[in-house]
């Protein structure tokens, strides 16, 4: 009997022991195993673009990113990219993003506007910001936190991605004296300076850019904007209009936006998140310094051609269109108060990245040089 009982002491002293243990070190060694649970975890992703396959420095941009998330992530995360019309057209690339058909998703904000009016802030404005000034707003005026506001309920999270530059003001079958020369006039154009374009009497028409050329060449539209002097050449629109209007009043800086469907990023560890957004930011640079290397290249090139005739819109022309584009931008920011919003925050910062501008650049550049 005293044996029985000395037995049952002790195994009931021996649980105690091991049932303290197990709470003193449980919540370290259970917390411990959940996070190498995840970092052990590799991550099969799709994204979507926008751009057509092989597209030199956009979709190339895209891909660079991929490979580069994959490279500092130890292969944990692969991405696998498909141009536009690969896996689904190019200009639904936002909705499958935010459908999660698709993790992620590489275009313009401007894409969307039927969707989402108030993005085109965060893409380009007429007459806007520069590449300069967009990513001093976006990385460090509040403009990324209210971009991820304003997608928020998409079930998207934004990140910039690359950007164009200042762009061409595009390519017309015909000379553009005077804004009347834009009554009637058929040309692809997408965003706000679709809007301004209409107003100015013209027709504003969005099509992606693997329809561009075909569209000129064969009278469905009158003119063009595309992007710059490299990705223009490359895709021979000289052969189907040979004036080339500068400077490009619609799209001073466009934002190119990497898209991550919500619920994806969310199931991410801390370090991968990290290294998405930082190889986004580097991504963000080399496709900017990309782009101007390659336009520098392609205009001089292009300069040299007797069949181009490169030429500036008249300032009159450049004035009314400024004009115009005030009111585009007010009557929207009237009807709609999520653009209003964004429309004052973007122009609160821009008004400030002028007045700078002014003194570090424009002051700079009037220089003449020998």
């Amino acid at each position: 009997m005293l044996k029985t009982a000395f037995i049952r002491s002790l195994l009931f002293t021996l649980l105690v022991i091991a049932v303290v243990a197990l709470t003193a070190c449980g919540p370290e060694d259970n917390a411990d195993s959940a996070v190498g649970v995840n970092s052990n975890k590799t991550y099969h992703w799709k994204m979507v673009t926008t751009w057509p396959p092989g597209f030199p420095v956009l979709q190339e941009g895209a891909e660079r990113f991929a490979e580069n998330v994959k490279a500092m992530s130890n292969g944990r995360i692969n991405i696998k990219v498909y141009a536009g019309g690969e896996l689904i057209p190019a200009l639904q690339t936002f909705d499958a993003v935010s459908q999660g058909t698709v993790e992620m998703g590489h275009g313009s904000a401007y894409y969307w506007a039927g969707k989402v009016p108030e993005a085109q802030f965060f893409s380009t404005v007429p007459f806007g910001m520069t590449p300069r000034g967009m990513n001093a707003w976006l990385y460090h005026g509040g403009g990324l936190e209210l971009w991820r506001e304003i997608y928020e309920p998409f079930h998207v999270v934004p990140f910039p991605l690359g950007n164009t530059g200042v762009q061409m003001g595009g390519w017309f079958n015909k000379e553009i004296n005077s804004v009347d020369d834009l009554q009637g006039l058929k040309m692809r154009i997408p965003g706000l300076g679709g809007k301004v374009f209409a107003k100015a009497g013209g027709n504003p028409v969005l099509l992606a850019g693997s329809e561009v050329y075909t569209a000129l060449e064969r009278n469905t539209i009158d003119a063009t904007e595309w992007i710059g002097p490299y990705h223009d050449q490359r895709l021979g629109l000289y052969r189907a209009a040979k004036h080339y209007y500068y400077p490009g009043w619609h799209e001073p800086g466009t934002v190119l936006e990497l898209t991550v469907n919500k619920r994806a990023w969310d199931s991410l560890p801390a370090d991968l998140k990290a290294i998405i957004t930082h190889a986004a930011e580097s991504e963000n640079v080399l496709m900017l310094s990309e782009m101007e290397q390659k336009n520098l290249t392609a205009l001089k090139e292009m300069r040299a051609r007797s069949d181009i005739q490169i030429q500036r819109f008249p300032d009159d022309v450049l004035s009314r269109l400024a004009a115009m584009t005030e009111e585009t931008l007010a009557e929207e920011a009237t009807a709609d108060p999520k653009f209003k919003r964004v429309y004052e925050a973007y122009e609160a910062f821009r008004q400030k990245d002028d007045a700078w501008t002014a003194i570090s650049e424009k002051s700079y550049l009037a220089i003449e040089h020998d």
